[in-house]
Parts: C-alpha cells; structure tokens; sequence
C-alpha cells in the first residue's frame, strides 16, 4: 500500500455506509482524514457504524443535512447513489469533488491493475482471468463490483501484484486519475436508464474506463462493437476479440481459440456453457496473453472453469429435472443468453422491479419456453409476453412460490431457469439473495 498524503487532514464526506462506504471510512482515517459518513438509514444498531464511532469517525444518519457541505472538501460516495440527488447536486454546484472508492483503491495500490466493465459478462471475466492467474506464478487480487471492496483489497496488495477489478458504471462515474493497465469492455448495450437517464449517459460511463490510459496500456474490446469508439479518444493499444472472424487480439477459427496468431486450444475443451461465454473467454485470453500468463495456465482454467453463482449456475436434478439459478440476469439480453443455453423444453422464472422497458428483446428466444413463472413488479407486463407468445404461465408470489409451483408442471429431461430478466430490489435487496432463495428452495424439493 502506498502511504500518501493527500488526505491528510482533509475533512471528507463519505455518503452511504454499506460495505465500501465502512472500508472507504476506515481507510481514510488510516490515511489521516478528518472523516465523517452520512447514511439516510436508522443506523443506531448497526455494527458497523459503532466501529467507526470507536475510531473517531463521526455519523450521522437518518437525513441528508445540506450544512455537510460546509465543512467538507471531498466526496466519496456508495455507487448505488445517483447523482441527482440534492446533497450531490448541490456539491456539484459548490464544485465540491466526488468520487468512488475505487478511486482511493488505485491511488494506494502499489501493483498493477485490470479493470473490467460491460453490460453483461464482466462478473464472469473477471472470475476467469482471476482463475487463470491463480494457475500461474503470478497473484492476481479480485476485486470490485464482484463484491470484495476494491480499496480494502488494494491495502494489501504488492509492487508484483495484480489487482483484477470489476467495475459497473456507477463506480467508473466517480473516477478522476483511475487508470488500469488493462481495461475490459465486455460489450455495452441498453440498460441501467432509470440511473444515468439516457442511452448516451451510460455508454459516456463505460468508456471512463480507458479515458487516463496512455500508449503504454491496453484496451481489450468487443470487435463486433468497434463502432463504438469512434466518438472516443482512445490513446492505449486496443486488442479487439471476436467469437466469429480473426482479428489483432483473440478470435475463433475452425473451432479453435487463437491470440495473435497463436492456437490457444480447441473450443470443445472449453467446459463453460453457452455461446455467450465465449466472447468473455476471448476477452479474458486477451488480457492473460497481455499479462504474460502461459497457455499451459489458461488451458487449466478453460478446461475445469464451470461458471460462477448467480450465472446460469447448475443447482441440482430432481427426478430427471435440472435446475439453474441464473439470478445475476437483470436485463433483457442476459435472459436472451440463458434461453438460448438450452435445447431442453424450459420452465422460465422471470420478474422483479419495473424499469420502464418491454420484453421485446426476448421474443425470438422462448421458442423452447415450456411454462413461464412470473413474480414482482412486472407481473402485468410480463402476462402480456406471455399471452402474446402463446405460453402458458403461473402468477407466483415470488421466487420460493415459482420454484415451488415448477413441480407440478415439470418432465425428466425438461430445464427450470431462474433468469429473471429485471432488477431484484423491488422484493430483494440483492441478486444474490434472490438466487439464494431459489437454491434453498431446489434443496428442499430434492
């Protein structure tokens, strides 16, 4: 860890507690910062909050005092909190600086840094090229959106290592000097409206990502997406992948992974299912290639590499019955994914929190849908997908009740999928918990 001064006695707002805002405090106060966190929340018996008492940090919850304001000369905020709000606008006019921790994270890290983002399948690529240096000598770090905080990791971390980053678009909004080695952009499409208002917005916030990059870094890119960069100064080396055609950086030919010419492996070594994932192999072979990590070491993860939790992760079979908790999908085109993972007839748990889009996305890949379970906010619009489709469907109250009912309806040989397609925070505070709840559901059906 770097030992720097630049929040040495600065007076520091830390907005939101949570689990990045808890190590962000502790960390600043390590750092010599006079610091203070703000949480809309009760947290009178939060533990957390009481830690940082103890240190000398104060708290202060319950509202958002505009007075915060006047005594502090730096914001760092939880990702989740949009800008709009009026503490943060109100900043933004007193040109008062806001950032996100993985900000402070780079400032101290002593090591190198990947940086991972996208609409779909950073998760994944981070996982993978995590897996991928852990069979090689070199130590890469996970951190980030994956849910390790990036600036507690970066405390620990070594002039010879390398920490692999995720980061949504929300985190790369509060970035200032950030600048990764290697940055990863999966792909970008429509999503997270409701937070940056438009499609402009959001795509702006990706490509934060390799905005301090020089000649020297590396851009690891989706070629079918290229297009995209006209509108950006890129001044490092991008190495493009495609699943489909050869280009600078990773590709596919006859069945075979390449990186610059090099065979890498066959594609039917690869254990991980779905043809989506094999744009975030190449993504991932990119960044290993680029990292100087051995073939020998990618090939041990493409053959033993299953998926993660939460992505179209296998659960169980129950009487001839298999069951996948694809909770991670929150959007359209991830459910798009997961459909078109399986020859088998489904059984589609689908729902959560109404962010104003359609389904329409999904309408050339239920061909194989057997039954829909439709839970949460868009229950009406997603009886409406149903009816359109022809597809018969059950109203449940949530996941537990829709895994539940897939009993009555279900056949050896058929597939139960829980790839919501929306948001989970109308019912559960977490993806996470949503797909928890369906697994503890599976195990007590077997």
């Amino acid at each position: 860890m770097k030992n720097i001064t630049d929040y040495r006695e600065k007076h520091v707002l830390v907005l939101g507690l949570a689990k990045s805002g808890y190590e962000t405090a502790k960390l600043l106060h390590r750092l010599g910062a006079v610091v203070t966190v703000n949480d809309g929340k009760d947290l009178t018996d939060n533990q957390d909050a009481r830690e940082l008492k103890e240190m000398g940090v104060t708290v202060i919850d319950k509202e958002h005092p505009l007075t915060l304001l006047d005594t502090h000369e730096l914001i760092v905020k939880n990702p989740g909190i949009p800008y709009h709000v009026p503490l943060l606008k109100e900043a933004v006019s007193r040109n008062i600086p806001v950032i996100t921790e993985v900000e402070l994270a780079y400032q101290i890290n002593e090591g190198t840094t990947i940086a991972i983002t996208g609409t779909n399948g950073k998760t994944t690529v981070t996982s993978l090229i995590g897996d991928m240096f852990s069979h090689s000598p070199e130590t890469g770090l996970l951190s980030g959106n994956i849910g390790v905080v990036a600036s507690k990791v970066a405390q620990t971390a070594g002039p010879m290592d390398t920490m692999i980053t995720e980061l949504s678009s929300f985190q790369l909004m509060g970035i200032r000097q950030y600048k990764p080695h290697i940055a990863v952009i999966t792909n970008i499409y429509s999503a997270h409206l409701d937070y940056h208002g438009t499609q402009d917005d959001y795509v702006q916030a990706k490509m934060t990502i390799f905005k301090n990059q020089t000649a020297e870094d590396y851009l690891v890119f989706n070629d079918a997406q290229r297009h995209l960069l006209q509108d950006f100064p890129v001044h490092s080396q991008v190495s493009y992948f495609s699943p489909d055609h050869e280009t600078n950086g990773a590709y596919i030919i006859d069945d075979h992974i390449y990186f610059q010419g090099e065979v890498i492996c066959s594609v039917g070594q690869v254990v991980l299912p779905g043809k989506h994932n094999l744009e975030n192999i190449l993504a991932s072979i990119a960044v290993c290639k680029l990292s100087g990590i051995t073939n020998e070491a990618i090939i041990a993860t493409l053959t033993t590499f299953e998926g993660i939790k939460h992505r179209t992760q296998y659960v169980a079979t129950i009487d001839g019955v298999k069951y996948y908790n694809d909770s991670k999908a929150t959007n359209t085109l991830a459910t798009t994914f997961a459909l078109d993972a399986f020859k088998a007839r489904v059984h589609w748990l689908c729902g959560g929190l109404d962010r104003g889009n359609g389904f329409e996305d999904l309408d050339h890949h239920v061909g194989n849908v057997e039954r829909m379970y439709i839970f949460g906010e868009t229950t009406p619009k997603l009886i409406a997908f149903a009816q359109q489709h022809a597809i018969p469907y059950e109203v449940c109250e949530d996941v537990k009740d829709a895994a539940a009912k897939t009993a009555h309806f279900t056949q050896p040989g058929q597939v139960v999928l829980l790839s919501p397609a929306c948001a989970s925070w109308d019912q559960y505070p977490t993806y996470e918990v949503r797909g928890d709840e369906f697994i503890q559901q599976v195990k007590k059906m077997g």
